[in-house]
């Protein structure tokens, strides 16, 4: 009896991907490659407890009330220093400024008790106008300077208007045409303004009348 063979191939059996492979456990996976899991917390750690962080918060507590107190007392101490030594300056500068003048008082002392019906009158006006010079150079030597603005733009910073007159030209509107009292400075603080009269131009010459 004659047996049919089959045709021989040259295939091979296939082989499945998970041949040989190690068997993984159930409910296990294989690790990732290169992740870490999270480092656990550090062994070991402490808290500090509340009683200690009570105790160290007074302490800074304590250290800065120290500090403020520390720097309020300075500051006091150095408003009252400066407090006083301006104090000191301004008495030296009155002190100066007297010393300046005493001669001049003295001078003006010693004319009032002139006998006048006994001196000429032209030597009593002499004198007062020798104690008025030396008045005014010692307060001139200590930056005090006249303000006699006569002819000059009115300046409301420095002049006080006190009544007004006609101008001769239109040149000489809203200037000074007379100093009706002196004024002074301390350098470029005011001390009294000038009083004066100012002109104004009306649009026609001084003098002129309507025909």
């Amino acid at each position: 009896m004659l047996l049919a063979l089959e045709p021989m191939t040259d295939k091979k059996p296939h082989s499945h991907p998970d041949a040989g492979a190690a068997p993984q456990p159930s409910g296990t996976s294989a690790p990732s490659g290169g992740a870490h899991d999270p480092a656990p917390a550090e062994a070991g750690a402490l808290l500090e407890a509340p009683e200690a962080a009570v105790l160290r918060l007074e302490g800074q507590l304590a250290d800065l009330n120290e500090r403020y107190l520390r720097l309020a007392a300075e500051y006091d101490n150095y408003r009252k220093r400066t407090a006083r030594e301006r104090s000191e300056l301004w008495t030296k500068a009155q002190v100066e400024l007297l010393g300046r003048l005493v001669d001049g008082l003295e001078d003006l002392g010693r004319l009032a008790q002139v006998d006048a019906a006994a001196t000429d009158p032209q030597r009593i006006q002499q004198g007062v106008e020798l104690v008025e010079r030396k008045v005014r150079k010692e307060l001139e030597a200590v930056g005090v300077s006249r303000i006699d603005p006569v002819g000059a733009a009115f300046d409301p910073r420095f002049h006080e208007a006190v009544t007004t007159g006609p101008a001769a030209e239109p040149s000489q509107d809203h200037t000074v045409g007379a100093v009706l009292q002196t004024g002074y400075r301390l350098g470029d603080t005011l001390i009294r303004p000038a009083r004066v009269q100012v002109l104004t131009w009306s649009g026609s010459p001084t003098g002129m009348r309507d025909a």
